[in-house]
């Protein structure tokens, strides 16, 4: 990272599940499956965080964690007119107040909680499924669109806490955008 800028986050919830709970077809529900909302988490470059599905699994490697903005599913839940939504329902692995993380797609950052300093590479945006029609409300499947979060592969061993943290962004960042959905670029291709 070059330039370092530093913004003051809350790390709202650290979601770790050894299974996956949206597969086959929504109607048929959820499984019932071990999730855990941490007060800290182990992370391992490379791989992950330890005791999650996606550790360690090479079709994840750059992907293997996921963060978002609460702000995200407040604005969500306003705009469909319904009450707030249980963050841990989106299956996000970093729940986070206080973080803009479109501008972080393609960037190497890191979290800063009590000390210890975790680093990751943003990825790709972390785009809804259709489980979130069920899991939330009817139509959060389309509001999520750009408002999901990013995947994100882990740089460095450490640990994350849950509670007041510092992110380093090599990017200026602007926190109060948050909740706002980021729509994609259009295709330059013909």
């Amino acid at each position: 990272m070059t330039a370092i800028y530093k913004y003051p986050v809350e790390v709202l919830h650290l979601l770790v599940s050894p299974e996956h709970a949206y597969f086959g077809r929504a109607r048929d529900g959820a499984a019932d499956v071990l999730t855990e909302d941490a007060g800290r988490i182990e992370l391992v470059a490379g791989k992950g965080i330890v005791g999650d599905r996606f550790f360690g699994k090479a079709a994840h490697m750059d992907a293997a964690v996921t963060l978002m903005a609460v702000e995200s599913l407040e604005s969500i839940a306003t705009d469909l007119g319904v009450p707030p939504f249980d963050p841990l329902l989106t299956r996000r692995n970093v729940v986070l107040r206080g973080a803009q993380l479109a501008p972080l797609v393609g960037e190497e950052f890191a979290l800063e909680s009590r000390g210890d300093v975790v680093r990751l590479r943003g990825g790709r945006p972390a785009h809804p499924c259709v489980w979130m029609d069920r899991m939330l409300a009817p139509g959060a499947h389309a509001a999520m669109r750009g408002r999901g979060g990013i995947r994100c592969q882990a740089l460095s061993d450490g640990i994350l806490h849950r509670g007041p943290a510092v992110l380093l962004s090599p990017v200026p960042l602007e926190p109060e955008q948050a909740g706002e959905a980021v729509r994609p670029r259009p295709n330059r291709l013909p």
